[in-house]
């Protein structure tokens, strides 16, 4: 497995963190997520994402994120009282390469901060999201897809 894998699965995790439930102190709308990770000094992905987060997405986000190339499954989560935390592992949905993850973090209705920890074989990985909701309504295309 490549470095940059590590990025396919924690950034769809990061910025996926900004939703939590209709009925969550955790709004759902228009989202700016600034997300990073990297392994040790070396940075695999820097980037800003804004996305229209929908109920559907935020029912994904509760049952823990996972993306397209990694099955994601969290027998440790707790999400109440403004923080949160899970823990977990994902499994690449071709090769079967599993990755250890730790996810801790606090919310408000329109903001979200996290922080990941990976781990595969001997490589450890670490990322940090920061996510605001900037809008009610969502510009065409912004769906998660």
């Amino acid at each position: 497995m490549k470095l940059a894998a590590l990025a396919l699965i924690a950034a769809p995790v990061l910025s996926a963190g900004a939703a939590l439930a209709d009925t969550s102190p955790i709004q759902t709308g228009y989202w700016e997520s600034r997300n990073k990770i990297g392994i040790g000094p070396v940075t695999l992905s820097n980037k800003i994402e804004r996305r229209c987060l929908t109920p559907k997405e935020v029912d994904k986000f509760i049952d823990g994120p996972s993306n397209r190339h990694y099955a994601c499954t969290y027998p440790e989560r707790t999400i109440v009282d403004g923080k949160i935390s899970m823990s977990g592992q994902c499994v690449h949905r071709k090769k079967g390469t599993k990755i250890d993850l730790k996810l801790n973090g606090a919310y408000t209705p329109t903001s979200f901060d996290m922080k990941v920890r990976l781990k595969w074989g001997m490589l450890v990985g670490s990322g940090t999201s920061s996510a605001q909701r900037i809008g009610d309504v969502c510009p065409p295309g912004s769906e998660i897809k």
